[in-house]
């Protein structure tokens, strides 16, 4: 199976953390890897793989991760090959036995990025099943597997491996459906490029504006270009494609949407409805958000009138790195709304921050421009 991955006519880049580089050696063990390997990558530590990758992933081992190095290892081959060449990049990490007891469980994600689209599985391991080295072994075989298919080699599933009671999931993107695939569920986050490329598990963006853009409006592009002077990074937008007490969007709004947006901005497209789920996939990010919108952010009612609840979620996204930088803002009663007006909880005050009124004020709304049949083509 290894020699025919070798002659597959395909080319391809690893990156490995957190275990499975025995991969590496059971590749180059059989004569003919020249034809197939490009290069290895071993990110291992924290700030090796932040390195690697140009940002701080928001778990070490998870798909999204996995992807993101596949999509690296890849772009960074394609800089040592002839234009042209059919080039895989693959993605693996894993959380393993350790020296230390492990609270969550034993897993890894491995994904294959090719001109196709993307390729990816996730296994969850029995603890206490295997040691270090069979857990290793296990990874590295799967690696093999997954790296054979997706070199057009008939090979077993990393599942054959694996005992009946332990989890595997896989998925397959092709790269003309991600929108598609975000919609289904395959996938939780898409960043579209102003250049209408989608990318998936890229960078986590320093600046962001969640919004449904339905359309956009002069106030949305105000606030960006005050938010993006204020805080000295560019704006990304963010739209879900699924809401708290709406229907999911159609794959045909989503584009409709995106075409607002062409040759402007990036847009990240997302499964994330609530700003603690936002959070979970941007690590470290402020989200620009009008008064209105913060006074719900700090509402028990919001959260089932669960106080605690919404605690435990700001908690949350102040450790993932989180905060709020809030505008001003007219209510449909024609009140003025700002920060001050809002009764956050004094734990949690560090998380907000004010556009003062003088720098922008919001009295647009969406539903208002759509009322009118208005919109904006922004520059």
């Amino acid at each position: 199976m290894i020699s025919a991955t070798h002659t597959s006519g395909r080319k391809a880049a690893l990156a490995i953390t957190g275990g499975g580089t025995g991969a590496v050696g059971e590749l180059l063990r059989i004569p003919g890897g020249s034809q197939l390997l490009i290069e290895v990558q071993v990110p291992y530590s924290e700030q090796a793989l932040e390195s690697f990758l140009g940002f701080a992933p928001a778990q070490a081992c998870s798909a999204d991760t996995a992807i993101a190095m596949a999509q690296r290892a890849r772009v960074r081959a394609a800089g040592m090959v002839p234009a042209g060449t059919d080039l895989v990049g693959v993605g693996a990490t894993a959380a393993l036995v350790s020296d230390r007891p492990r609270r969550g469980e034993h897993r890894f994600h491995i994904a294959c990025v090719g001109a196709g689209g993307v390729s990816h599985c996730t296994v969850v391991l029995a603890k206490g099943r295997r040691d270090r080295p069979e857990e290793e072994a296990l990874v590295a075989r799967s690696i093999i597997l997954w790296l054979a298919k997706a070199c057009g080699v008939d090979a077993p599933s990393p599942q054959s491996l694996l005992g009946p009671d332990e989890p595997f999931a896989e998925a397959d993107v092709p790269a003309t459906d991600t929108i598609d695939a975000l919609l289904a569920g395959s996938v939780d986050r898409v960043t579209a490029l102003p250049d209408g490329q989608l990318v998936i598990g890229g960078a986590s963006p320093p600046l962001v504006m969640p919004g449904s853009f339905n359309p956009v409006h002069d106030g949305h592009v105000r606030l960006a270009r005050t938010a993006s002077d204020i805080r000295e990074h560019p704006m990304t937008f963010e739209m879900s494609v699924t809401n708290v007490d709406k229907p999911p969007l159609t794959g045909d709004v989503v584009r409709n949407r995106l075409r607002q947006f062409a040759w402007k901005s990036p847009v990240e497209l997302t499964r994330a409805p609530t700003f603690l789920e936002k959070s979970r996939l941007f690590s470290g990010t402020t989200f620009v958000v009008g008064a209105d919108t913060a006074e719900r952010l700090v509402a028990a009612r919001y959260y089932d009138h669960d106080e605690d609840r919404m605690h435990a979620a700001l908690e949350e996204i102040g450790q993932s790195g989180g905060s709020f930088l809030v505008a001003v803002r007219v209510d449909k009663g024609g009140r003025l709304l700002t920060l001050k007006d809002i009764a956050v909880p004094r734990r949690f005050v560090d998380l907000f921050a004010e556009i003062p009124e003088h720098h922008f004020r919001l009295d647009l709304s969406s539903s208002a421009i759509r009322e009118s049949g208005g919109g904006l083509d922004f520059g």
